[in-house]
């Protein structure tokens, strides 16, 4: 009893100084927490504060009553999502959409970057990457419209090209067969370049020395590739699989809703294009509610799953 009494002044002192210490180095830094509070005003409005209307997902929601007037029905608006006719095609489509976009979405600006780090004509560089980039500017109507000219069965220069060597015009933009395609390589188009960005940051920070070493070893380009610039570059990697993995039931909603049609229908109705037409078209707000909560829990899940596997595996994680 004697040494608690002795050391809990200590410890209290110790406390305070500590607490003293962190508040005098805010105070010292004063102007980055100014900078940075609107990014953690937005997040606290735009993300947090909203996940107050998440109970309607577990209500019957009635505008006229409110949130919290509105009756209790538990999960039973999640078990008709679960047994309805819709369940396995929008899964299917939606887990099928994005596994195609991270296979091959998300090795592509890896690859741009690692060429371009290669290229040593400064003007030729310059203008890849400007060509690369500029896509990402353009907003996704524009991109959607640029599809159905180029696609197009009557005007579309693909189809003249295909009936130039024999074949029969194609309407790619209602083939349920080439809805996934088309997304998924369109996407890549437009996010390629923009998205190699950080890997370029990154292989700017791997020591050229290791380079000049693997020169005097006799090293070839592709093995100083392989063994200095990927290796390099890993942990990045792995922070933006993390990322993307975490995501992949998230679609782009808005380029989904625009290259949607009846005739395609059967391929293109996702979760999110499901969430819309039940939630905004059909005014079925807690239910739509419920589903897109489902699907948010399932990105928690993976982006959970696939952070304790990495840290496990290759000590590179999130958290």
């Amino acid at each position: 009893m004697a040494n608690t009494s002795l050391q809990s002044p200590a410890i209290a002192a110790t406390e305070t100084k500590r607490s003293r210490y962190k508040w005098n180095r805010i105070w010292r830094n004063w102007q980055l927490y100014v900078l940075i509070s609107p990014v953690i005003a937005y997040y606290i409005l735009f993300q947090y504060v909203p996940m107050y209307g998440i109970q309607i997902a577990f209500k019957d929601f009635i505008a006229t009553q409110g949130i919290w007037g509105s009756p209790w029905v538990g999960l039973d608006h999640f078990e008709r999502f679960f047994n309805g006719y819709y369940f396995w095609r929008l899964m299917k489509n939606t887990l099928g959409i994005g596994l195609y976009s991270l296979a091959v979405g998300f090795p592509v600006p890896i690859i741009l970057a690692l060429l371009m780090n290669e290229v040593r004509a400064e003007k030729f560089k310059r203008f890849v990457q400007t060509i690369t980039y500029a896509p990402h500017f353009l907003s996704i109507v524009v991109v959607v419209g640029m599809m159905m000219i180029f696609l197009s069965p009557r005007y579309g220069i693909l189809n003249h090209f295909i009936e130039m060597f024999g074949g029969k015009a194609i309407n790619f933009m209602t083939e349920p067969g080439w809805f996934k395609t088309l997304y998924v390589l369109s996407d890549v188009w437009q996010t390629m370049g923009w998205s190699s960005i950080i890997y370029l940051a990154a292989l700017a920070g791997i020591d050229n020395q290791l380079h000049e070493a693997a020169r005097v070893d006799g090293a070839t380009r592709l093995q100083r590739i392989w063994h200095i610039n990927i290796p390099g570059i890993m942990p990045t990697i792995i922070i933006l699989l993390i990322l993307n993995i975490g995501s992949i039931m998230s679609i782009g909603f808005e380029k989904v809703l625009l290259m949607q049609n009846n005739l395609n229908m059967e391929s293109s109705d996702i979760i999110a294009t499901y969430v819309y037409r039940m939630g905004i078209q059909n005014a079925e707000y807690s239910f739509s509610a419920a589903v897109g909560l489902f699907n948010s829990v399932i990105n928690f899940v993976l982006l959970v799953v696939v952070n304790f596997i990495s840290r496990r595996v290759s000590e590179t994680s999130l958290w």
